[in-house]
């Protein structure tokens, strides 16, 4: 799988402000990559150099195998960008405004016409193509922004905040579209978001960023691990939980702690003792309903970078 995006020691400095401090940064050819990280992170930042919308103080950056420094308009042609907040003409109808973008992108008028058709259906705004934006809901107007950012048929999308502000059904079906357009056009991808539910559904690595730097990177799975740091979790139900039980899974070698809550046990331990577990659980005469290695969320991940 080839990079897309590939940043070295990128750093940027507003009147002497670290916005963006030796970030490294590599996002893979078709996959979804999410960008996590408080206000004032350097996520923004970070975009606009992507973007070639502003230079780098320091460091390397390669889009699609182009520098956005040297070369923005090769950048442009070929990279989306939706922003978080959308400018469309009220007055004119989603065609029209979606015309009006292809003429600035210079596509012929009989191509634009065809592509807009194209987007439009794509989206799910054909029925309401000719109605006026200032009618259109917020949720709409994503819809909307993300045909915008479609015309061209670029290689590599940017979305900031494509579900802000838009109720949960209006939410899944942006983000279920998101996951189409890797799937079936095997578009590149980076979401800038911090509904990091959302992000989790459909991101196949993320990236979190503080204080300008990126202080971790990966899929769901490899954070997970990291934030473990030897530290093995797991959680177990039985049909009874007493002192018998509790005391030979704390007496089990390698086990740290023992939690209860209702008839779930939560185990910490520097090993997997689950065959240890199950053994303990039958010979205290309980029945064993589930035993499962405990799954981090991405809040859980997020929230635990951010107490370090």
């Amino acid at each position: 799988m080839g990079l897309v995006v590939e940043a070295k020691g990128l750093k940027k400095y507003y009147d002497g402000v670290k916005a963006v401090d030796g970030l490294d940064l590599e996002i893979g050819e078709g996959e979804i990559y999410g960008l996590l990280g408080p206000n004032g992170a350097g996520k923004t930042t970070t975009i606009l150099i992507l973007l070639g919308l502003t230079e780098p103080t320091a460091g390397e950056v390669k889009v699609l195998g182009y520098d956005p420094t040297r070369e923005p308009l090769k950048v442009k042609r070929l990279t989306g960008y939706l922003p978080e907040n959308l400018g469309f003409y009220d007055d004119l109808s989603a065609r029209e405004n979606l015309l009006y973008t292809a003429h600035l992108n210079r596509i012929p008028e009989k191509e634009a016409k065809k592509r807009v058709a194209e987007v439009l259906e794509i989206v799910g705004l054909s029925d309401v193509a000719e109605r006026p934006v200032r009618a259109f809901s917020r949720g709409m107007k994503q819809r909307l922004g993300i045909a915008d950012v479609l015309l061209k048929d670029p290689k590599f999308v940017i979305l900031d905040e494509p579900t802000s502000g838009i109720d949960p059904e209006g939410a899944k079906q942006i983000l279920e579209m998101i996951a189409g357009l890797r799937d079936e056009k095997g578009m590149t991808i980076m979401l800038s978001s911090h509904l990091l539910h959302q992000v989790q559904r459909i991101c196949d690595r993320v990236g979190i960023i503080h204080q300008g730097r990126l202080v971790a990177q990966g899929t769901l799975g490899e954070l997970g691990a990291v934030v473990e740091e030897g530290t093995h979790l797991f959680e177990v139900r039985t049909s009874r939980v007493d002192e018998v039980l509790l005391g030979a899974l704390r007496g089990i070698e390698g086990v740290t702690s023992v939690e209860v809550e209702g008839d779930l046990i939560r185990i910490k331990a520097t090993t997997d003792v689950r065959p240890r577990v199950a053994r303990a659980v039958i010979e205290s005469g309980a029945e064993l309903v589930e035993l499962k290695g405990h799954t981090y969320t991405l809040e859980e991940i997020y929230l635990r970078y951010f107490q370090e």
